[in-house]
């Protein structure tokens, strides 16, 4: 048997009302998907199909409470996301078979350094650092999956003031679309998140912010700015 030379443990989610965790293998992220959205960040919303980017899975802070404030930034955004979890092997799929293959869905934050984003952008390069660095995704429990399509309110309050409000059905491209779509590109299965886009009203927050996200159906996420770590 081969030894590793140190142990890593494998982040994992809780799962509302189970005593098992769901553990986490990708964290896939979905741009653009919310037409307002799309227009606040100079797109147009009519002429994109999906694209997407990733964060590392260490990048997830299970159950929220305190964000220290990242480094190398100014401009510290919030995005209010619907999180879509995976329980079954799905490629080249439909999405009328990408149905069965959801888990359950959380809320997460899509926290993003956006002046470091605009400037990856502006030169053509990866948005890495404007997106997958440490404590980048606050995820709530899951919740089992209940009936083909999640409908609901999608919100996000900063210090008790709505910043974003929308509704899951405003998606420009729905979660069995949006899963069906990455199949063609990915062997997606079990372990596999993806953050599925967020509606507008983004914008930037400082340390001692209050953050609290909800999602009807699926409960609700709360997150504390404080100073960098």
């Amino acid at each position: 048997m081969t030894a590793h030379l140190f142990e890593l443990a494998l982040p994992a989610v809780a799962v509302k009302g189970e005593a098992a965790l769901y553990p986490v293998r990708r964290v896939f992220c979905v741009g653009r998907n919310y037409a307002g959205h799309a227009r606040e960040m100079g797109s147009d919303p009519n002429r994109e199909p999906p694209f997407y980017f990733t964060k590392p899975a260490d990048a997830l802070v299970p159950g929220g409470g305190d964000l220290p404030y990242p480094p190398g930034t100014a401009n510290l955004h919030h995005e209010v996301e619907l999180v879509v979890a995976l329980s079954r092997p799905v490629y080249k799929c439909t999405p009328d078979e990408a149905r069965s293959a959801v888990f359950g869905h959380a809320i997460g934050l899509d926290m993003t350094r956006r002046d470091l984003q605009f400037a990856a952008r502006d030169k053509g390069r990866p948005w890495c650092l404007g997106k997958a660095f440490e404590f980048s995704a606050p995820i709530s429990a899951l919740v089992r999956a209940d009936g083909p399509k999640l409908k609901g309110r999608i919100a996000l309050e900063v210090n008790g003031e709505v910043r974003q409000s929308g509704d899951i059905d405003e998606m420009i491209w729905s979660v069995p679309e949006v899963i069906a779509h990455l199949s063609q590109y990915y062997h997606l299965g079990p372990g596999d998140l993806i953050f599925t886009g967020t509606p507008e009203g983004v914008g930037p927050v400082v340390a001692g912010d209050r953050l609290r996200g909800t999602i009807d159906g699926v409960g609700e996420l709360e997150v504390v700015i404080t100073a960098e770590a």
